[in-house]
Order: structure tokens, then sequence, then C-alpha cells
């Protein structure tokens, strides 16, 4: 009798399938070098038959290629157009970028656009600036720390009663500094004035000597959140502009069609 794989089975195993393939994508990121068949094996510590059948249907797609024969096989540009095509036509970054390129040049710190889905929010764009010392976050990364940061409180500030309630409940509070807010009714506190004045803050909670600011949007019923940081040291003396600018450009995004 044949085996039929249950759906349980086959979403598991393509998850596994797309799991690798973004695993091999992410490798060429980190070394950005050309890599054989048996380093991507060693470093993703896989076996080198798991890998072969990848590796061939990405170059037979047009998205692997060999520099030399025999040189180890590095991505063609069809993912940077694909992505670039992608990128393009979203309808919510799109309209965003400019005005979060356009706050990182006026702030000179990173400014960063977070979609909240949940209890997560996934990091959309991120903008730096110039600076050694600076804010780094890229697009994909998730919010962390949600009690600890201002975008994290963003988030929770948005949430009805009941879910925060769950959340208070069910969720440690780690102290991360000396500064985290540990105790429940205190960062309901919290939340309750970041929702008041239309913003929320993190000074040196998250991580020591770095402040971040957040508010968010709504888009098609959907919260977004902006975000500004940067090192305490020259985040301080900004923070009456960074705040009025950081609340116009969220009033801006959510009344534009």
């Amino acid at each position: 009798m044949l085996y039929e794989p249950t759906v349980g089975n086959s979403l598991g195993i393509m998850s596994k399938i797309v799991g690798r393939t973004l695993d091999f994508l992410e490798l060429f990121a980190d070394h950005r070098r050309p890599l054989s068949l048996s380093e991507i094996a060693r470093l993703l510590d896989i076996p080198p038959s798991s890998c072969h059948d990848v590796l061939h249907t990405l170059q037979d797609r047009g998205y692997l290629y060999e520099p030399v024969p025999r040189g180890g096989y590095y991505p063609t540009r069809r993912i940077y157009e694909i992505a670039k095509t992608i990128a393009e036509a979203d309808p919510v970054v799109s309209r965003a970028e400019a005005h979060l390129r356009g706050l990182r040049n006026l702030l000179d710190e990173s400014v960063l656009l977070a979609k909240v889905t949940g209890l997560q929010a996934i990091y959309l764009l991120a903008f730096e600036p110039p600076h050694p010392l600076r804010f780094q976050a890229k697009a994909g990364d998730s919010v962390r720390a949600l009690h600890a940061t201002s975008a994290g409180k963003a988030l929770l500030g948005s949430l009805t009663e009941s879910r925060l309630d769950e959340f208070l409940r069910t969720t440690p509070l780690s102290a991360l500094t000396p500064r985290t807010i540990t105790d429940p009714a205190a960062l309901r506190l919290e939340l309750q004035a970041g929702n008041s004045r239309g913003w929320f803050e993190n000074h040196d909670e998250s991580q020591e000597g770095v402040t971040t600011l957040s508010a968010r949007f709504l888009s098609i019923a959907t919260v977004y959140i902006v975000s500004i940081a940067g090192p305490t040291s020259r985040m301080r003396p900004k923070l009456d502009r960074a705040t009025a600018l950081l609340t116009k450009l969220c009033q801006e995004l959510e009344a534009a069609p």
C-alpha cells in the first residue's frame, strides 16, 4: 500500500524545505562570498545530500550561479530584482519610506517602522544615521522585550484591557537593566501615560545607554509603529523635538489615503 502523507506531514515537509531555502540565502548574506556544497552543509550543520536538491533547484531557477567552475556558488541579482519589485509595490512601506528617511535626516538618529501582528511586531524599514555608535535593527527583525522597549509599549498600549490583563498575568517582566519596569501595575500606568500623550518611551530600560521613542498609527485596520532610537547621551537633548516630530508623522501617515 502506498504511503499518503497527511496534511500535517505535508505542511511540516514544506515548512522544512522553505526554512532550509531561507537558511541558504541568509548564509550567503552572512559570508558574502561563493560557498561550495560542502561548506554550506558544514556551516548549516546538515548532510550534503540534504543541500544538493535545494542548491541545484536554486541554480536551475536562476537564483545561484558558479562564478568560476568548481569555485562555489553565489546568488545572482535575480533575488535583488524580485525583492526590489516587491518592495516598490508595498502599499504601506512605499508611502512611509520618504517620511521615515526625512525624520532620520532631521534627527540624525535611527528611525524604524514595525507592523504589529498579535503580540509580535516585525520591523519593515530601518534607516540609520552615519554615526559609528547607533541603534541597529534590520527589516525582518522582531521587536524584543515588549515591556522594556518603546515599540513594545506602543504595541501593549494598543491591546484591549482583557488582552493586556492576560499578557501581564502570563508574561514575566524580566529585568534587562536596573531601569526596566518589572511591576505589572507600574507598567500599566506607563502604558496609560503613553496612550494619553500619544507616544511611548524607553530610557535605558532594554539596554543601558539607549533611548527609544515610539508612536503608532493605523492603516487598513492594522497597527504600525514608528520608532526613533539612539544613544541616550545624544537623544536626551532632542526629546521634545523628537516626540513632536514623531507624533506629527504618525498622524499624517494615519490620515493619508
